[in-house]
């Protein structure tokens, strides 16, 4: 059987993903975001995981970009690459999921084979998703179509570990099924793959891995707070415990992003389902939702200590993403640290190189065009996200930048002198 792809939903994981697929097989790319398929068409990709080139190179490959459901028709896999957020109240959102899955039913044909990568929690495949499939294409389950699950693991920003070079997790429906999505996975990641005895394992393999990372730097953040009410340096003493073999060499900072900071979530909420309450999870998650706060009042004491008047004072953040070296502002808790001090009635600037300032995330941010050297301008200074650039920045630069004594609250541990440091 010849193989032809749909992939549904081009973001972070969806493009590169299409993109590698296109290098061996014919991949239609499917998102209803217009601008986006736009975009990918003139050759440009926001998200900055693929090069000009790279975008360009797919479409040369045969590669189609289109927001009609009718282009994916052909083919005979469908993966879903969607986004599975949380709501206001961090319960699961399976809105995206179950909208995609209605379509992908609508265009599902006998011995197609399904495929989610979203991150989701055990069960959502085979309970939330085959009945819609089922209901939508009058197919049976296992007989007329089949399903897989390959959580998505990319790194977003990250040009060394990219899609083909992260070892994948793989699974299906049938033994039979199992083996046809670890072969083609196979054909593609070089890393090689992993396969899982059940797609239930392989949705619990990925929602633990951000889990986990998730609980280890909720105890980090913890610590950072213990020893700042001791006034011992916290990178100091992890670079001095670093030096066993066996400790997890972790740094306090802000837990953001479209992974880490949602995932756990998924998991609380299925073992609440089932009666059990997790609270070392949900305890970790409150760490590090309080660390925006954390670091906002840090900055105020620093100010009132210097005797600067709260009410109009000009705050400096600098870095707005979620983390360093990308655009991602998904979930980015710098826009909470911004939140808290503009609830102070401080006036934020906020200066960030790498981010698309049509993003709407960013739209009722105050940005500045660049680094205001020599300005005298600013009460506090926040260093909230680890660019290279930024650690370029001098304690003279920083003295630039400040009116009066600076205040200089370093978030990442990049700053020579801050005035005080996670």
């Amino acid at each position: 059987m010849s193989i032809k792809i749909a992939i549904i939903g081009l973001g972070y994981v969806g493009l590169p993903l299409a993109h590698a697929f296109s290098e061996k097989y014919p991949v239609v790319g499917f998102d209803i975001n217009t601008d986006r398929i736009d975009e990918l068409l003139s050759g440009f990709d926001r998200t900055l995981e693929l090069t000009s080139e790279q975008v360009k190179d797919s479409i040369v490959n045969g590669m189609v970009y289109t927001t009609n459901l009718e282009d994916t028709k052909d083919s005979n896999i469908y993966i879903v690459t969607v986004p599975t957020p949380i709501d206001a109240s961090n319960e699961p959102d399976l809105t995206p999921i179950i909208k995609s899955t209605q379509s992908v039913a609508k265009v599902l044909k006998e011995g197609d084979i399904v495929i989610y990568e979203s991150t989701v929690y055990p069960g959502v495949t085979e309970e939330v998703c085959v009945p819609l499939l089922e209901e939508g294409s009058g197919l049976k389950f296992n007989e007329g179509f089949f399903c897989g699950y390959s959580p998505e693991r990319i790194n977003p920003g990250d040009k060394e570990h990219t899609v083909t070079k992260i070892l994948k997790i793989t699974s299906g429906s049938t033994p039979e099924i199992a083996k046809k999505v670890d072969d083609l996975y196979r054909s593609i990641i070089t890393a090689g793959t992993h396969m899982a005895p059940t797609i239930k394992v392989a949705e619990a393999a990925k929602v633990i891995e951000n889990t986990q990372r998730d609980v280890n730097i909720a105890l980090i953040n913890e610590l950072a707070m213990i020893f700042d009410l001791m006034g011992i340096n916290t990178h100091d003493v992890i670079e001095a415990a670093a030096t066993k073999w066996n400790f997890i060499k972790l740094f306090p900072g802000l837990v953001g992003g479209h992974c880490i900071g949602v995932d756990p979530y998924y998991l609380t909420h299925k073992a609440q389902s089932l009666g059990y309450m997790p609270n070392l999870i949900l305890g970790a998650r409150q760490i590090n939702n309080g660390m925006s706060k954390l670091i906002a009042d840090k900055t105020i004491k620093q100010m009132i200590k210097e005797d600067k008047k709260l009410n109009g004072a000009n705050v400096f953040v600098m870095g707005a993403t979620f983390k360093e070296n990308c655009p991602d502002m998904r979930n980015s808790k710098v826009l909470d640290i911004i939140k808290e001090l503009e609830d102070y009635e401080c006036k934020v600037d906020v200066y960030d190189y790498w981010v698309d300032r049509s993003d709407r995330e960013t739209k009722h941010l105050n940005f500045v065009d660049e680094l205001p050297l020599d300005s005298h301008q600013y009460d506090a200074i926040v260093v909230a996200v680890g660019h290279d650039k930024f650690k370029e920045i001098t304690t003279e630069q920083y003295k630039s930048m400040s009116r009066g004594n600076p205040i200089v609250i370093d978030v990442k541990g990049i700053v020579e002198n801050p005035t005080w440091r996670l």
